[in-house]
């Protein structure tokens, strides 16, 4: 898909002198919104049938709504009070997938509508974080590349030291001040990490922290809006009732976006490989419809919602040869064996689904047995 994505890009110029515009990119553009929205749009055009729509027509819409609120601890999309932050939410991703020619954007009176230009790339960005961070990291290297000012990232790229990200920061706030409309640099600033980190993190290098450069090479969970993982949060004896109830507030967020990466992983699952199932063996006779976690979801949380640890399976297979007896507490070794064979068949089949280093991690992750 990485190559579809750079095959397509170049029919388009995303050159900032020609297009004036300082929005092809956003505070609010990070993988994991950017992913959760698009899957938002892929929902309500399947639901709705729809191909025109508004940003606020993604953010009313129930899907929208129950899962947003959820995962960023906002208020119900419908309270006015919250309007301008979700208007953020949402509006920002859809500017840059617009500026991407993803979808298009038009207005029409005073209001904005968007419609889908490239589905199968949308799709691909709506599957998981991972698939959205690979599209933002070759989207803003054509963006540079087209404006002329890849060669000063380059730089830093290969010189990492103070001056030479002193040197970036200062043209490019340079260069986005004289050819779009902003016209300050604490905007540019907030926008810079969004394009340099993503970066940093595929060559393995140092960008930026609170504005300065990083003392160690940009890591994965940097670049994302819900970034605190729940499961490293504990509450010490000495810790205050703020830290805690910030602690829980995290935990909450976490969850929920797990439940909700949990749900899509399911709907994909049963997406690419319904009705048949992906074992093909003397019990699969029948509709597939059990989505089977390989390694147990109880053994194994941190691995449950990933897509190669999931598996479409007949009722007879899941009930009878997964689970023996019926017992969902206990999984067949052997068969376990067949599953994970047959996953990686699947893989092979439908490479921009599944990942084949994120299949090695749940290899590696549940034969971790003690």
């Amino acid at each position: 898909m990485v190559d579809k994505i750079k095959k397509y890009f170049n029919s388009f110029d995303f050159d900032i002198r020609k297009t004036k515009n300082a929005r092809f990119l956003d505070q609010k553009v990070t993988p994991d919104i950017l992913t959760i929205i698009s899957d938002c749009v892929v929902e309500f055009l399947n639901q709705t049938g729809q191909n025109k729509f508004t940003s606020k027509d993604i953010w009313n819409f129930q899907y929208s709504n129950e899962n947003i609120q959820e995962i960023f601890n906002k208020p119900n999309v419908f309270d006015k009070k919250a309007q301008n932050e979700y208007d953020k939410v949402f509006q920002q991703p859809l500017k840059s997938l617009s500026y991407a020619e993803v979808i298009h954007e038009e207005k029409i009176g005073n209001r904005i509508f968007f419609s889908v230009k490239n589905r199968e790339i949308l799709g691909y960005v709506a599957i998981r974080e991972r698939n959205a961070l690979a599209f933002l990291q070759i989207y803003l290297e054509k963006v540079l590349q087209d404006s002329d000012i890849w060669h000063i990232f380059n730089d830093f790229f290969h010189f990492q030291t103070k001056d030479s990200f002193n040197l970036l920061k200062r043209e490019y706030e340079n260069f986005i001040i004289a050819n779009t409309a902003i016209n300050g640099t604490t905007e540019v600033r907030r926008i810079f990490t969004k394009v340099l980190n993503p970066l940093a993190f595929k060559y393995k290098k140092f960008g930026t922290r609170k504005g300065y450069i990083s003392t160690t090479p940009i890591t994965l969970d940097e670049l994302y809006y819900n970034r605190v993982n729940w499961r490293d949060v504990e509450k010490s004896k000495n810790e205050t009732r703020q830290e805690f109830t910030l602690s829980n507030e995290i935990e909450n967020k976490s969850i929920a976006y797990h439940k909700y990466s949990l749900q899509k992983a399911k709907k994909l699952i049963k997406k690419y490989h319904s009705p048949s199932s992906e074992v093909e063996d003397d019990f699969a006779y029948g509709e597939a419809t059990q989505v089977h976690h390989i390694f147990m979801k109880s053994e194994f949380p941190t691995i449950d919602s990933y897509l190669e640890n999931l598996i479409l399976l007949t009722p007879t297979q899941h009930f009878t040869k997964a689970h023996p007896q019926n017992n969902t507490n206990i999984i067949d070794i052997e068969y376990q064996k067949i599953c994970l064979e047959a996953k990686y068949q699947s893989i092979q089949k439908f490479p921009d689904l599944y990942s084949l280093e994120d299949f090695e991690y749940v290899m590696k992750i549940g034969y971790r047995r003690n």
